[in-house]
């Protein structure tokens, strides 16, 4: 099965969403090692704005995918992405070190390009994430239930 041809106009906001994902999560080698970071990084050692900006700089990618005709499985995905790296982003220390390793940018400038070359793979990957994303949000919530039941049972002698 060849791949769809793809209009000039999206080959160029697809190249330039991938531009724009690479300035912010990779753009800059760590010498000496496979790792690199971009503004993303440098702009969230600024406790809680650099992540906040960070995000609003991810949603514009978002943004762009969608006006490229990108499904909602996909960017329910994509959105995951920029989730993650929203929220541990925030945490001090971790936040920094998962700027580097995570790439939540250019994951989803990868997942929009197979989702244009190839939209019923992506569409099948997309829907089987969501998937086992629910299950484990469930599995974590019933978790917690049982954590804090036994915590109760242990600490207070109820239930």
């Amino acid at each position: 099965m060849t791949a769809p041809q793809i209009p000039a106009t999206a080959v160029v906001r697809i190249e330039r969403i991938r531009r724009a994902a690479h300035v912010l999560d990779a753009a800059i080698p760590i010498p000496g090692t496979k790792y690199s970071f971009g503004i993303d990084a440098i702009i969230g050692l600024v406790p809680g704005l650099g992540d906040a900006v960070g995000v609003v700089f991810a949603s514009l990618i978002l943004y762009q995918s969608f006006r490229l005709g990108a499904s909602k499985r996909l960017l329910t995905r994509m959105l995951y992405n920029v989730g993650v790296d929203g929220l541990l982003g925030a945490v001090p220390l971790l936040g920094d070190w998962h700027d580097v390793v995570w790439k939540a940018n250019v994951k989803n400038a990868d997942l929009l390009e197979r989702h244009i070359q190839h939209p019923d793979e992506t569409a099948r990957a997309s829907g089987w994430f969501l998937v086992v994303v629910l299950g484990v949000v469930v599995a974590m919530g019933l978790a917690a239930i049982g954590i804090a039941v036994w915590v109760l049972r242990w600490f207070f002698g109820l239930f």
